[in-house]
Parts: C-alpha cells; sequence; structure tokens
C-alpha cells in the first residue's frame, strides 16, 4: 500500500489549508518589562525621593519654601538615572530571556515520520499539512487530527479528555468518509493531536492542522507557562528579603536618628532652641529631606534586588554553552537541582553503551551457529526471514532504517533488504510488553503462523519443537544447553533475543503459550561507549552513586558494569527484578549505596528506586526514553530523556541529552554546578560593595559628613553592582574541578561560611579605607578641595568595586584563574571603567565630580587596588581549600 504526499500536493495543500503551526503564547514585550520595573519597590523609593526633591526644589525655586534654593539637575539627574537603570535591567532580562525560549523551542522540535514522495522522511511537527500520511508508533505524540488508514493502536488521551482509559483506535474502511459529527474522542478511526501512542503501530492520515485542531482550540489551556519559582529562586529571594528587611529597618533608624541630631542634639536639648528650629520650615524641610534621601541612600544599597535577576541572566549565558554540550535544559529547575544530585539510575542501552546494536551470532535449535545472514540455509532462512521482517515495527525506506526501537532496527539489519519474498498480510499483533517480554504477530497467506519474539526466558520454556536446517519441525529438548551457551553470550556482554513461531492465531490480543516452535536466538552486541568510562569515573569521582538499570540479563548487566567501570568493589551488590521485589523498602534503603546494577528491570522499579532513595533526602536523577518512564521522569528531582527517546519521555523529564550519551549527563550535572557557584560569587561580589556602602553611609552622617556618595553616585554603582555584575559573573566558565565537589545537601545555606569570611573582611577594609578618604588630615595634602576629595572618593568606590569583582570570582589566590574562560568579564569591567573616567571630567554637579589629576588617580587605584592582597590574605590563612566558597 502506498501512502503519503508529492512535494508539489504538499505545496497545494499548505496553501490551500496552512501548516501544522500553532500560533504561539504572546510573550511579554520590551515595553511589558519595562513596566513590570516601574512597580519593583525599590524604583517606587526612587520615584518618591525624586517627586519629593522636585517639590522641594520648585518650592525654594518659587520662594514657598524659605531657605537657599535648590538646582533642577539632582530631579532631572535622578531621573534619567531610574530611566537607564530600568531600561538596562528590563533589556537585559527581556533578550535573556527570549534567547533562552528561542534556543529550548528550536533544540526540541518534534521530528514526525512521515510519508512523503514515496519514502518514509523525518519532519518537523509544523511541515506537516493536511492529507500527509504518518507513521505512529509506541511513546509517538499525534501530531495532528487525523484518520487511522491502517493498522491498529492504543491511545492515552487524557491530555484532552481527562480520561486516564486507554482508547482504541483501527483503521478507516476503504469507503469510510468524515462526517461532521460532534467531537468523539472514542471514535475508533479518529484520533487528535496531543494524544499519545501506547502501543500497536498505525499509519494515520492528517485530516486537520495547526490550530483547527482540537488541541489547538485548546492551547491557551494547555499551553500555560509555568511560573512556579525554582528552589534556587526561593533561596535567591528568601535571601534577598532578610536583607531588604534589615535594610529598610536600618535606614528608617539612622534617619530619625540623623533627624534627632539635627533638631535636637545641635540645639542642645534646649526647647527653646527646639520651637525656634521648627519654625523655620525651610531649614527643618531641607533636614528632613536630608534625612529622607539618607534613608532611601541605605535602601538603595541595601536591598540585593539584583539577586533574582541573575538567575534568568546565569541562566541565558550557559544556554548555548550546554546545548552545545548537548544538553537541552526544559525546566530550569532541572540544571539547578543537576549540580546537586547524590543518585543517578541511568539506562545502559544507548547512555552508557553505544546505542547502535549489532546482530553478532544467530543460533539455531541444533545450536549450529551463523555469523552471518547469508551463512543461514535451507528453509530455516524462510523463518528467520519471515521473524526480522514480519514481526517489527522497523521498515527499510530508502535503503534506512527507521521506526521501531535499537533492538529491533538492529534485528532488521541482520538481514537488510535481503528477506526472502513472500505474499502475506497480518492478522494479528501483540506489542511487546513488560509482563510478556515478547511481541508476537500472525500473518497469513504464503505462510499462516504467528511470529514470536523476545526475551529468552519466557520463550525458550514454551518450545517444545524447533526447526532444523530444511525447515523441519521436529521435537525439542536442547534447552539446557541453549542456555549454556546464552549464558557464555551473556558473559561477552552480548544479549540474546529469542526468535519462535506458534501455529495458533492471536485472537482478542492473546496467544495460547503453548507448543511453540523454536526457530533460533540472536546475540546483539552494544558495546561500552570509551567516553562513558571516563564520564562515570568522573561522576563517582563529584559524589554521586550511579547504579545502572537494563532490561538484560543479569550476566550481561554485570558484564557491561565491570567494562564501565561501575563494579569495583567486593561489595557491590547486582539485583534483578525479582530480588528487588522479593526486599521490603527497608532492606533496601539498607543496600542503596552498594547497589550497582539493576538487571531485568520493570518500569515500576524505576519508580520505586526513586521514591525509596528520595525518602532518604537524597537528591536523585533518573534517565529513560520510553513511554513507560515517564513516571520515574516525573517522580525524579531530575528526569533526563535521551534525545532518541519518545516525545512522551521528554515531555516528563526536566532535561533532554541529546547525544544519549552519560558524558552529556556529566556535562549537565557540570552546568548545574557552574550556575550555583556563580550565583555564589555574584553574592559575594554585591554584598561585599552593599554591606561596606551601608557601613559609611551610616557612619559618615554621624561624624558630620552627611553626603559621602550622593543618590546619582549610589544609582550607578547600584547598576555596576546589578546587572552589569551579573553579566561579567554569570559567563564565568564550567570548571571541571567543580566536579570533585561533594554534592550540596538539600538544606544547605546559600552562603556559606567562607562567603561570610570574603564579605565581612573586604568590606571592612573597603569601610576602613573610605573613613580614611573621608575624614583622615592626608585628605587636605592630596586633594586640594573637597569636591576633588568627594570625586576621588567616588572614583575610589567604583574602582574598588571592580578590584574586589576579581576576589568574587575565584576561589582560588590567583585571581587571573581561568579569565581566558569569560572574556565578557574584562569587556565589562572595562567599560564601568571607562564610563566613570568620562564620569569624573564631565560629571560636574550632577555626579559631584570635578576631575583628577595624575597623582590623585594615583591615590585613588592605589588604595582600590589593596583589597586584592587583602582577599588574597584571607584566602591563604582563612579560607578552606578544594571547594568553591567552602561548597
Amino acid at each position: 500500500m502506498t501512502f503519503g504526499l508529492t512535494d508539489t500536493q504538499v505545496a497545494q495543500s499548505k496553501e490551500k489549508f496552512g501548516d501544522n503551526r500553532l500560533t504561539e503564547i504572546e510573550k511579554e514585550s520590551f515595553f511589558d518589562k519595562l513596566k513590570e520595573n516601574f512597580n519593583d519597590p525599590m524604583i517606587k523609593i526612587l520615584l518618591v525621593a525624586l517627586g519629593v526633591n522636585a517639590l522641594l526644589v520648585l518650592g525654594t525655586q518659587t520662594g514657598v519654601i524659605a531657605g537657599e534654593k535648590m538646582d533642577w539637575y539632582e530631579p532631572v539627574g535622578i531621573a534619567i538615572a531610574i530611566l537607564i537603570a530600568t531600561i538596562v535591567a528590563a533589556l537585559s532580562e527581556y533578550r535573556n530571556e527570549n534567547a533562552f525560549q528561542k534556543l529550548q523551542e528550536e533544540a526540541s522540535k518534534i521530528k514526525i515520520k512521515t510519508y512523503r514522495n514515496g519514502i518514509i522522511a523525518e519532519l518537523n511537527i509544523d511541515d506537516l499539512v493536511q492529507g500527509d500520511a504518518v507513521l505512529l508508533q509506541p511513546g509517538d505524540k499525534i501530531p495532528a487530527d487525523g484518520i487511522i488508514i491502517d493498522g491498529k493502536i492504543k491511545v492515552d488521551q487524557s491530555v484532552l479528555n481527562g480520561e486516564s482509559k486507554e482508547a482504541t483506535k483501527k483503521a478507516a474502511p476503504s469507503d469510510y468518509k468524515e462526517d461532521n459529527a460532534p467531537l468523539d474522542f472514542l471514535h475508533p478511526h479518529k484520533v487528535f493531536r496531543g494524544a499519545v501512542v501506547c502501543n500497536g503501530n498505525a499509519v494515520m492520515q492528517v485530516s486537520v492542522v495547526g490550530d483547527k485542531s482540537v488541541y489547538g482550540q485548546i492551547a491557551k489551556e494547555l499551553q500555560t507557562t509555568d511560573d512556579r519559582e525554582t528552589p534556587l529562586k526561593v533561596k535567591l529571594g528568601k535571601l534577598a528579603r532578610s536583607i531588604s528587611k534589615f535594610g529598610y529597618i536600618g535606614s528608617t533608624s539612622i534617619a530619625l536618628a540623623l533627624l534627632f541630631k539635627h533638631i535636637v542634639m545641635n540645639n542642645n536639648f534646649d526647647p527653646v532652641q527646639i520651637a525656634a528650629y521648627c519654625s523655620n520650615l525651610g531649614t527643618l524641610l531641607n533636614d528632613i529631606m536630608h534625612a529622607f534621601m539618607l534613608a532611601v541612600v541605605i535602601i538603595v544599597m541595601a536591598v540585593p534586588e539584583g539577586l533574582p535577576l541573575m538567575i534568568s541572566i546565569v541562566s541565558a549565558l550557559n544556554m548555548g554553552k550546554m546545548l552545545r554540550d548537548n544538553v537541552l535544559v526544559r525546566k530550569l529547575a532541572g540544571i539547578e537541582t543537576a549540580g546537586s544530585l547524590n543518585f543517578l539510575f541511568s539506562d545502559k542501552t544507548g547512555t552508557i553503551t553505544k546505542g547502535k546494536l549489532e546482530v553478532v551470532t544467530f543460533i539455531d535449535g541444533n545450536l549450529n551457529e551463523y555469523k552471518n545472514y547469508d551463512d543461514v540455509k535451507g528453509d530455516l532462512k524462510k523463518y528467520l526471514s519471515l521473524s526480522i521482517h514480519q514481526n517489527t515495527d522497523s521498515i527499510i525506506s530508502d535503503k534506512k532504517i527507521v521506526g521501531g526501537n535499537a533492538t529491533e532496527r538492529a534485528v532488521l539489519a541482520f538481514s537488510g533488504s535481503r528477506g526472502e519474498a513472500v505474499d502475506v498480510k497480518t492478522s494479528g499483533k501483540i506489542p511487546f510488553n513488560s509482563t510478556n517480554k515478547y511481541s508476537a504477530t500472525s500473518i497469513e497467506g504464503d505462510y499462516s503462523l504467528t511470529l514470536i519474539k523476545g526475551a529468552p526466558e519466557k520463550i525458550l520454556e514454551k518450545c517444545k519443537f524447533y526447526y532444523d536446517s530444511d525447515g523441519q519441525k521436529k521435537k525439542y529438548s536442547g534447552h539446557e544447553q541453549l542456555n549454556k551457551n546464552i549464558d557464555a553470550l551473556a558473559v561477552r556482554a552480548i544479549r540474546v533475543v529469542a526468535l519462535a513461531v506458534s501455529e495458533e492465531k492471536i485472537n482478542n490480543d492473546a496467544l495460547p503459550e503453548n507448543d511453540w516452535i523454536l526457530v533460533g536466538v540472536m546475540g546483539i552486541r552494544d558495546e561500552v561507549r570509551p567516553e562513558s568510562v571516563d564520564a562515570i569515573n568522573e561522576a563517582l569521582e563529584a559524589g554521586l552513586n550511579v547504579i545502572m538499570i537494563t532490561g538484560d540479563r543479569k550476566e550481561t548487566a554485570v558484564a557491561i558494569a565491570k567494562d564501565a567501570g561501575l563494579m569495583r568493589l567486593g561489595s557491590d551488590i547486582v539485583l534483578t527484578s525479582d530480588e528487588f521485589a522479593a526486599y521490603s523498602d527497608d532492606e533496601i534503603k539498607a543496600k542503596i549505596k552498594d547497589i550497582k546494577v539493576m538487571a531485568r528491570a520493570l518500569p515500576a522499579d524505576k519508580s520505586r528506586l526513586v521514591r525509596i532513595t528520595q525518602e532518604l533526602d537524597y537528591v536523585v536523577g533518573m534517565t529513560g526514553d520510553g513511554v513507560n518512564d515517564s513516571p520515574a521522569l516525573k517522580k525524579a528531582d531530575v528526569g533526563f530523556a535521551m534525545g532518541g527517546g519518545t516525545e512522551v519521555a521528554k515531555e516528563a523529564s526536566d532535561i533532554v541529552i541529546l547525544d544519549d550519551n552519560f558524558k552529556s549527563i556529566d556535562k549537565a550535572i557540570l552546568y548545574g554546578r557552574t550556575i550555583f557557584n556563580n550565583i555564589r560569587k555574584f553574592i559575594v561580589f554585591q554584598l561585599t560593595i552593599n554591606v561596606s556602602a551601608v557601613l559609611i553611609n551610616f557612619i559618615a552622617p554621624l561624624l558630620g559628613q552627611e553626603n559621602p556618595l550622593t543618590i546619582m553616585q549610589i544609582l550607578w554603582i547600584n547598576l555596576i553592582m546589578d546587572t552589569l555584575a551579573a553579566l561579567a559573573l554569570g559567563g564565568e566558565a564550567a570548571l571541571e574541578r567543580y566536579m570533585k565537589e561533594r554534592p550540596k545537601k538539600r538544606d544547605d545555606a546559600i552562603v556559606s561560611g567562607d562567603m561570610w569570611k570574603a564579605i565581612f573582611v573586604d568590606s571592612t577594609w573597603i569601610s576602613f579605607l573610605s573613613l580614611l578618604f573621608l575624614f583622615s588630615p592626608l585628605k587636605e595634602i592630596f586633594f586640594e578641595s573637597t569636591e576633588i576629595m568627594h570625586t576621588a572618593y567616588f572614583t575610589f568606590f567604583v574602582m574598588v568595586a571592580m578590584f574586589n569583582a576579581f576576589n568574587a570570582r575565584t576561589d582560588r589566590i590567583n585571581i587571573f584563574d581561568n579569565l581566558s574562560g569569560n572574556k565578557n568579564f574584562l569587556r565589562i569591567l572595562g567599560l564601568i571603567v571607562v564610563i566613570q573616567i568620562v564620569l569624573v571630567y564631565i560629571g560636574g554637579e550632577i555626579f559631584r565630580c570635578y576631575g583628577l589629576n595624575l597623582n590623585q588617580w594615583g591615590i585613588v587605584l592605589l588604595c582600590a587596588v589593596s583589597v586584592i592582597p587583602v582577599d588574597m590574605a584571607r584566602k591563604k590563612f582563612m579560607s578552606k581549600t578544594g571547594a568553591n566558597y567552602g561548597g
């Protein structure tokens, strides 16, 4: 039967009915982000300060308020600074989030097996058109609404109708005409986009595409964005709120203390003088304004509002790198949590091994061994050909084998296109399932048989006969010797698939399990990836417990585990599914750290393993590629789906490993740890500057220096601390040494002891230098005026922040460690320095900058750079070694 469209028909259908694209959810625009930023509490405080400042300027300029006239430049400057801060933050967040989403969308497009021009091609789901014929196999998501025209499948439509019961869909008769009857999910021939194929194989003809499909009509409900905050974002938010609370309380207290000093202490606590002072409205309002602006300054410096923004910036900066390493992050929480994994349950085939299965031997009932298909002679070859070509989900299209799983493609490749020519048709099928562990297909025509393929332990015991080399049916009694041969193959890491025949037909999806006829067994080899050995060793050194889960025999699984370096100790445990089931949960908990292999595993075993391990408060990762893996992938803290797996597995996962390689799982763990460490670096940088700025703005007014930093200067410093620092530190390279760290515990604080030491030492040193600048008698020697001194101090504060960024970016004494891995670091810091130099000479009254000579620049830079040797000494004598900030 010929299916599908030609290129000409595709073009005509696309022009008439459109393609299969769904209208995308409207994303937040740049102006939406900008509006959101104006709702930020910090910006609101600044807007209030701007309003009060503007009113005071207006009042003093018009004479309504007595006192010295205030200039317009300060409120205008504040307004410009607010605009710059909000625009830069909004633009950065908008660009990073959109880059992240675009990369996700491009990398996660579903591929559909479609008949075009007489052959099967894998097309993007968006490229389907009405009339296309699509091959549907277990694990596929139905890509459009349509009619089954060949085969029979069972589908899960719960995403559409909420019903968990599977629905059977079968081929429509040749005279079937589609009607306009009301929507019926139980219609025997119709299938709908979004449903999942559970078992069986079929070909559907697309009848409705894109937004006109049932799925498209309810897409707004299905395609909702996930607004849940990730664990790391929750931690950062909690830290920010804790610091903010102290900032708000402290700023209010300082403002009240300053007012008390002006109103009460400066008037010698004399009620008459206090009353006279308060009667001078202009002076009183001016002092209140100064106290209010000081409070604003302290709040702006103390509140680390850039912490939550750091998540989106760091994620976007690393997304492209991860994709280049074949790691697609579907859910941000996944990559964050991957860095803290304690246990990883990994599939064998295609992950630890190459996944390129190859049949290396065929053994018949007489124990004759054949290395190649052409070596098989006589009528036995016909039964072998039937078993290979008629009982499979794989097909040969354009000389390529597509569809089915890796095992079926390997079996079909054994004979390729050299199968025997026969005239048969399929009359019934039993798809492979984890209970029977075999698949079966009934055929009629030249041969009327049921062909069976599956696990030897399920098939051989039911075989009472075998075919000899001439294809003659004979009594079979060689079970014991054949099993010895199978065991010998297993020791060589060769797994075995048995082929048999029944003279009974499939009836009501069941097959009598007696008097089967053995065709033979096929030995299939899947070699361990060379890179997997190194990757597993790296994962073990990173503190992970790696357990290999496979459907193979115990002997095969052990051979692979030893080759991969998973089994190293005499205490290592290998369990089969039956042995695992015999143990209680408590017994498994006691053994869990010694279990290295689970053989003959069932899908339910995976979910139980995840549950038991999580009950011990470990962070668990699970790999999978099939429909039955989905519950375990969802249950795990991090679900890793294989890029070659089913779409259902991918949707259940947090991360997709595009090349199905264990090495890429290591990369995901490394990036998870990198993101966590980069955020820690940003916290050290920001809190060091925050603490020193709050300290100096608290102490200086009490010592008579009421404005060590103006509101305009604070806004510029705040921009450096938030967006620009996030961009500079967020791009720090993924370092292999992070894989030597122990996994983070669930309840680990995001700020470690070493981080607090760094913040305390460096902020104390910066505060000490600030006091020298502002109050030391030396200032009169080096700076000819107060204006120049303020210019120098502002420049010092920016420069010391820049030099301290070198301290924060690495826990090593060598501040240039791996600097080449983050080229944007020097570019961004260079940009900040250039802008600061420009401000020094043209900032004028707006930024309170009046220029510096070379000697003054030397003093500023010498004081600023001194924070580097101070922090080096801290790292040498106060810091733990071997982990990033004590992580």
